[in-house]
């Protein structure tokens, strides 16, 4: 009980600071039912972007009661079409948000994992350079990875209407 409630109060206070810090422009985060170990975030992407510019995209992060020692998981509401991204689910795969064991299949090293250090605002920073820079080399989504390397121009289309929908404008 005494970890819960240590995450609890780490959690409100990070939740806080990124409220309250005019240097992260693009994200919003808020709680989900007054639960602090439940987040909606809402990323809006910039135009510099080359997949996702202009997009408002909405997401979950869901801190577990052990949080910082473990990782938080990050999934996606908007419908999104990435390689670190699950189709349907919308669950993000990225390094930052794999706990901090060794990896059995020697894709990332213990560096690139989770540790105590990293706060929600890292997390979500990582994500956004994520849509910009998609990692093929171990992808969630197959046919996204497939596509993004086979047909840019094919997943750059998906990708914008993706955007549009983002915005309903589809």
């Amino acid at each position: 009980m005494a970890a819960t409630s240590a995450a609890a109060g780490l959690l409100g206070r990070q939740l806080k600071q990124m409220k309250t810090d005019k240097d992260i422009p693009g994200i919003s985060c808020g709680l989900v039912d007054s639960n602090v170990f439940e987040w909606e975030v809402m990323l809006m992407i910039s135009d510099d972007c080359k997949y996702y510019g202009g997009g408002f995209f909405r997401a979950r992060l869901s801190f577990p009661p052990e949080y910082p020692l473990l990782p938080p998981k990050m999934k996606f509401e908007t419908p999104m079409w990435h390689p670190n991204i699950y189709h349907p689910s919308g669950e993000v795969c990225i390094s930052i948000l794999h706990p901090p064991e060794e990896d059995k299949y020697g894709y990332e090293s213990a560096a690139e994992r989770w540790s105590p250090v990293q706060t929600p605002e890292t997390i979500l920073l990582s994500v956004i350079s994520m849509l910009s820079s998609p990692n093929d080399e171990s992808p969630a989504n197959v046919d996204a990875a497939k596509e993004w390397r086979d047909d840019p121009k094919a997943f750059r289309r998906r990708c914008r209407k993706i955007v549009r929908e983002s915005l309903g404008e589809d």
